[in-house]
């Protein structure tokens, strides 16, 4: 079974992606990482986020068992990581390697932007995820909070209404509900509600196909 979770940033959907892997007994993938590994590897090596041909080589040299989300969840790297996303090259040896962890039994639990759209469009369950942008940077805020990281909650909702124009309006693969994705709002949802309400998408999915 593949599950493919979308939506815009600090929607909650890798939360939401990880805990219905964990009950449904399939791998997960955070497909934002991926993005922000290449834009790490460009900020770490102190190229230019406009040089498409090492966010090319960083993309393709991607190791999904070395991805630390304790170092690329940072603000920094989050801002860095809209950028490289837009471009193509970078897009095209992502999708190759999200494609082929979603062939792998028994399946999995993806979640990102262009999942339901792209990576995945026959995916078996597929959930949209959203929510306000100031209920979005409040939530964002607290984890950089959490961190050690304090970042003002305006900066914080300035760059999720930047990047989610960027997602958006990006030429190649961006930001859209599938046609047929489930919406689950998660403005007033805490994440134990959020996840019930996707667990619920997920059953009756399945007992549609089941004919139940």
């Amino acid at each position: 079974m593949i599950i493919a979770v979308d939506g815009p940033a600090a929607s909650g959907k890798g939360t939401v992606g990880k805990r219905l892997a964990a009950h449904y007994g399939l791998r997960h993938l955070d497909t934002g990482l991926l993005y922000r590994a290449v834009a790490h590897a460009l900020l770490a090596a102190g190229e230019s986020l406009e040089n498409r041909g090492k966010a090319e080589a960083a993309a393709t040299a991607l190791n999904l068992g070395r991805l630390d989300p304790q170092v690329l969840k940072g603000q920094q790297v989050g801002e860095a990581a809209s950028v490289v996303s837009a471009y193509p090259e970078v897009r095209a040896a992502l999708v190759r390697l999200q494609r082929s962890f979603a062939a792998e039994p028994p399946g999995a639990v993806i979640d990102g932007r262009d999942i339901g759209t792209v990576i995945c469009p026959d995916a078996d369950v597929k959930i949209f995820l959203t929510a306000d942008p100031a209920a979005r940077a409040q939530r964002r805020s607290a984890e950089f909070a959490a961190r050690g990281e304090p970042v003002p909650f305006e900066t914080v909702l300035a760059d999720i209404v930047a990047r989610d124009e960027r997602d958006r309006s990006r030429p190649v693969a961006p930001l859209r509900q599938a046609d047929d994705a489930v919406l689950l709002d998660t403005t007033h949802l805490d994440i134990d509600a959020a996840v019930r309400a996707a667990i619920a998408i997920v059953e009756a999915a399945r007992a549609g196909r089941s004919g139940a």
